[in-house]
């Protein structure tokens, strides 16, 4: 069975706060504060809801055949439309179990309304039965199914009054959690040209959910206690890039709370 467990990072849309709040020719920082701005006075916190949020990193762990391989989509200068084409390719691909921490609630929505938006067309992700008799009682789209694990979701007994951040999760299990940035810094590293920055974290991000999904197999009795450590093993083994500082330090960060 192939796996792929995925993450995004976004920044506000400006563009189309820009639009709504009729902003025309105000800078774009001056345009996310206004919309954060009134988010707050709206809402008690500054975080946007989905259909105004833009995409600006998808990173991707693949466990499929005896390969497990982790990656951000495209590169630092794909635009959001790509982004999203690459996700859904992998879909129509390797038809994976997806997995996620909390992508019923937040990263699929959002995918959702970008997508909507550029018009990215994703036949295979979509499919309910009509075309394929198989995604009739098993599909990315509901939530009790198995293509799509929410893991915040599943964990929590799909009861919003349980659920739990993934780096408090990661920590209580022993793995690294946050390294280096948290949501709330995306914005500024984007502002600032740091795209590679804002990747590496989402990167860290889908090592922790793999992480906790490979427990999670091994909680329900789809993994061994042997297979278990092996496919620790594996992933320990990706992890050994020099040309990737960030998951050397992931790596390393790891080992110590193992220690």
């Amino acid at each position: 069975m192939n796996v792929l467990v995925f993450d995004i990072e976004t920044v506000p849309d400006v563009e189309a706060g820009r639009r709504l709040l009729e902003l025309d020719g105000v800078p774009d920082a001056d345009v996310a504060t206004a919309m954060t701005h009134l988010r707050l006075q709206q809402t008690g916190r500054e975080f946007l809801p989905h259909h105004k949020q833009r995409i600006v990193a998808i990173s991707i762990a693949m466990r499929a055949g005896s390969n497990f391989k982790l990656w951000s989509l495209g590169d630092e200068d794909s635009d959001e439309p790509e982004l999203l084409r690459r996700f859904y390719d992998g879909i129509d691909r390797f038809n994976p179990t997806l997995v996620s921490w909390n992508g019923c609630g937040f990263d699929l929505p959002v995918i959702h309304y970008r997508s909507l938006l550029h018009g990215v067309a994703a036949p295979r992700y979509w499919e309910t039965g009509d075309s394929d008799n198989s995604f009739r009682y098993n599909n990315y789209l509901n939530r009790f199914h198995w293509r799509h694990i929410d893991l915040m979701d599943v964990l929590a007994g799909y009861s919003p009054r349980a659920f739990a951040p993934l780096d408090q999760i990661a920590a209580m299990l022993g793995l690294p959690g946050k390294m280096g940035m948290h949501g709330g810094k995306v914005w500024d590293a984007f502002q600032a040209g740091d795209i590679a920055s804002i990747r590496d974290y989402c990167e860290t991000d889908v090592l922790n959910t793999y992480l906790i999904y490979l427990r999670f197999e091994l909680m329900r009795g789809q993994l061994t206690p042997e297979a278990y450590d092996l496919e620790c093993n594996r992933v320990r083994d990706a992890l050994r890039d020099p040309d990737r500082p960030h998951l050397e330090r992931f790596l390393s960060s790891w080992r110590d709370q193992a220690d």
